[in-house]
């Protein structure tokens, strides 16, 4: 299915939006959520370096300094400090290989991995993975291995990807014309968002033209944020008819967008279909974070996005898409579209929030 092709991937400063470049950021955020369904945000971090203590106190006495940590944090893109990003980095790290290489390595020799034939394997994925629920309850406590200082450091990061999330599901209302806070009461059903991380450890893979570290797929949900490994690479995206390489880059967040959001914008964004390249060498992390529909929410285009086009997506409850993705995922999302227009009756339409 296509070539490998190099393209510009689009990557984006959100520190512009609240400046003189505000409708330049939000056109290049809106054309990759319509060309792409897929874009980066980096995090640049300009330190000032004080060379004499007389300037921070001059500083001090012109009460500058609230101005000073302003200026700062609004040169921050994503708002995620690269403190935090490289803790929770490092103890994904060590926490694969302490407790999931082995199982890993067993589970390869057990289905006979090890000794790949010379025929495509396209029912497994290479890959180690475990998943942390944050909303609507946290399930972070109750997963095994993970030591008390990982726990600590993941429950903050969600908190900022959390965040992250809901600026950007207000940036997109921006651009859809849409009121502002839309995108999040559509989520939120009667219980709130479902939000939840998938950590995910690609190792060397010893014939990577045979299997898949991740095989093709849309993803089902809202808008995921990825924490990519910055040294090895493998994420591809589907662009064209072509595989295009999402570049890895240290502290950044790459943003992609799920089959939820296609259905509310009533296709003006797509879920785009992406897979994860198996690599010889290093082990890949990739720490994927999906701000997703509650379980009741009922999803269906926004009546603004609709009016003088043709509905063409269904309305359905997030928790039966869900069901139906789970038996589909890698198959292609058109035939999941039309599977849940025969469910459409079975939608109350009293559960629909009026905003």
């Amino acid at each position: 299915m296509g070539e490998t092709m190099e393209l510009a991937f689009p990557v984006i400063d959100l520190s512009k939006i609240n400046g003189d470049e505000r409708q330049s950021t939000m056109d290049m955020i809106k054309d990759a959520c319509e060309n792409w369904g897929f874009f980066e945000v980096p995090s640049q971090i300009y330190y000032v370096c004080f060379r004499s203590i007389k300037f921070v106190i001059m500083l001090l006495k012109l009460n500058c300094v609230s101005t000073f940590v302003s200026v700062f944090v609004k040169l921050m893109n994503h708002g995620i400090s690269h403190e935090l990003m490289d803790t929770v980095e490092k103890h994904t790290k060590e926490h694969y290989k302490k407790c999931m290489e082995q199982r890993f390595k067993e589970m390869v020799a057990s289905k006979g991995l090890d000794q790949l034939a010379q025929s495509e394997i396209d029912d497994l994925d290479w890959e180690s993975t475990f998943f942390v629920r944050h909303l609507p309850e946290s399930n972070i406590n109750e997963i095994p291995d993970l030591g008390d200082d990982y726990r600590v450091v993941m429950k903050e990061f969600a908190v900022e990807l959390e965040k992250l999330a809901e600026k950007l599901l207000e940036l997109l209302c921006d651009n859809l014309g849409l009121e502002q806070g839309y995108l999040k009461n559509v989520f939120n059903g009667s219980k709130g968002p479902t939000f939840g991380t998938k950590v995910s450890n690609y190792p060397p893979c010893p014939k990577p033209d045979l299997i898949k570290g991740l095989r093709a797929h849309t993803d089902a949900g809202g808008i995921i944020l990825l924490f990519q490994d910055d040294k090895v690479s493998g994420l591809q995206l589907l662009k064209d008819g072509n595989w295009i390489d999402v570049p890895p880059m240290k502290h950044s967040i790459v943003v992609n967008l799920g089959d939820q959001l296609e259905v509310i914008t009533n296709g003006k964004y797509k879920s785009v279909m992406h897979r994860v390249i198996a690599q010889t060498d290093g082990t890949r992390m990739s720490i994927a974070s999906f701000y997703n529909p509650g379980s009741d929410a009922v999803i269906y285009p926004a009546p603004v996005l609709v009016d003088g086009e043709a509905e063409v997506y269904p309305k359905f409850v997030f928790e039966d898409y869900m069901k139906l993705y789970a038996g589909l995922k890698f198959d292609a999302k058109e035939p999941r579209f039309e599977a849940m227009k025969g469910m459409e009756a079975n939608v109350n339409s009293g559960a629909i929030a009026i905003i």
